[in-house]
């Protein structure tokens, strides 16, 4: 026992001038690395000479903290007898104490949040249910559709619908994909291994999160072994770029080389956004731990001009110069997608550099307050860059709740489009919910194809849907920053 490290003396670094922690019998010197944290130091410094296992195992694939630590950072094994368990602060609700939703009585994805509300804890929650400052952009992506009224033909035979879609190239049971999204370990201890089987059961694609917290080459296995001989689903890459174009450049390479079909590159987060309902429970937990000299690590500022800017958890600088390079370390293994266009110049500029598809989303109205929602975005190119349409192929999120919401998308010109937050939710319920959400959605979109009179989705197009009420809301025209002329002309 004498080889091992005494924790005690682990508990003597415990600030930032020296701060170990211990992750899973192992004590590790993070002092170096707290100003790199994606999360921020301040969860760090929480456990700063503590065992941290309990936090950190949920929301990080094995092997993270040897990987961002060099090999002098890894200070060995620790006596098991001298680590005592630390307890995490917790901010309860009400919520807590009420009984659970059998998911057989969930009847549409709104239940599926609510029956989803009284499973994950509420630090989960409030990392998965928060959106950006006063909700504006939020609201707009929960408001929007209903703006947009469908007009069904009748007198159609509608005995037999497909709704089979390619998309990105690859064919799809249905129109619609796992959008994006990190840390589904907090709700299930599968995590995202629940949504890779999910996909591949149903044949659609799905799009891990640069930061799941299943590592990404089990993703691949799991959903190439659950998929078979199926040749339907894809399972696509999505990229949020690092400060360090090396540490991007490995991720794509490590994308391809696993076999991801095809790149979602982020470019909506140069910094992250204020989400408050997130923020004030962090806050609410240093007040518990008794150490509110914490409370302003999360949204420090810069300190140095080559420092990360407020909120500069990703590369600030990511500008259409470096889809040479990114496409360079790509190597054409896929097609390749830009995720967060918000306007139409930039569709239309992202066509200019040959993207593949691009995806409207505004982040799940967690980036920019009263940020457009995607469908408005969709209208506003319909409006101004028509024929940008038929140049990529067009995605997008936000809010999609219904598959009345997939038809109207589908109408105006979408390829597909993209779920997020019910699938997370549906996590917290295991491969069952993942396969309910699925369900759910895919009958509604074949109860509204008939009930629209159409028996496949190439026959939905604009003269299905009245949006008189939401263009009222676009703008007349583009104050357009770059050469407009020049750009209209080359497309």
């Amino acid at each position: 026992m004498s080889d091992l490290l005494h924790g005690l003396e682990v508990a003597k670094h415990n600030s930032k001038d020296s701060c170990w922690v211990i992750v899973s019998g192992k004590a590790y010197d993070v002092t170096d690395y707290l100003e790199k944290h994606p999360g921020g130091s301040a969860i760090i410094l929480q456990y700063a000479g503590k065992d941290a296992t309990s936090v950190y195992q949920p929301i990080h694939p094995a092997g993270t903290i040897e990987k961002a630590l060099s090999a002098d950072k890894h200070l060995g094994p620790v006596d098991p007898s001298t680590i005592s368990t630390v307890s995490a602060p917790q901010v309860s609700r009400n919520l807590d104490k009420m009984a659970r939703i059998p998911l057989s009585h969930c009847l549409n994805l709104d239940d599926i949040e609510k029956a989803a509300e009284r499973i994950i804890d509420r630090a989960s929650w409030a990392y998965f249910h928060s959106a950006a400052d006063g909700l504006g952009a939020l609201a707009n992506n929960q408001n929007d559709w209903r703006k947009v009224l469908l007009r069904p033909r009748v007198m159609r035979n509608v005995r037999r619908v497909s709704m089979q879609r390619t998309m990105l190239g690859f064919k799809s049971r249905l129109p619609f994909f796992i959008a994006p999204a990190a840390r589904a370990k907090l709700v299930h201890e599968d995590g995202e291994l629940c949504l890779a089987r999910g996909a591949a059961r149903a044949g659609i694609p799905y799009c891990p999160s640069t930061y799941s917290t299943v590592p990404h080459d089990e993703l691949a296995q799991c959903w190439t072994t659950t998929r078979g001989n199926s040749e339907y689903g894809a399972l696509w890459f999505q990229l949020y770029i690092a400060h360090e174009k090396s540490s991007a450049i490995e991720l794509i390479t490590k994308a391809r080389t696993l076999g991801y079909q095809a790149l979602v590159i982020t470019v909506d987060s140069p910094v992250v956004g204020k989400r408050e309902e997130d923020e004030r429970y962090r806050a609410e937990l240093v007040t518990a731990s008794g150490d509110a000299s914490l409370l302003t690590e999360w949204s420090k500022p810069q300190e140095s001009e080559d420092g990360p800017p407020l909120r500069g958890h990703h590369s600030s600088t990511l500008n259409w110069e470096d889809l040479g390079w990114i496409r360079e370390a790509w190597q054409n293994a896929g097609p390749i997608a830009l995720k967060g266009i918000q306007t139409a110049e930039d569709a239309a500029i992202a066509v200019e550099h040959g993207i593949d598809a691009i995806y409207l989303s505004n982040h799940g109205g967690r980036q920019c307050d009263d940020a457009p929602s995607g469908i408005s975005t969709l209208l506003e190119i319909r409006k101004f860059y028509p024929d940008i349409l038929t140049k990529a192929e067009f995605y997008l999120d936000g809010w999609v709740r219904r598959g009345a919401d997939v038809i109207k998308a589908l109408c105006l010109g979408a390829k597909g489009v993209a779920l997020g937050r019910p699938f997370m939710y549906s996590v917290a319920m295991g491969d069952e919910g993942v396969m309910k959400v699925i369900q759910l959605l895919s009958e509604e979109i074949e109860t509204t194809m008939r009930n629209m009179g159409a028996s496949s989705l190439d026959q939905l197009n604009p003269s299905f849907v009245n949006t008189k009420r939401l263009e009222l809301e676009l703008p007349d025209d583009l104050n357009f920053a770059f050469n407009e002329a020049a750009l209209k002309a080359k497309l």
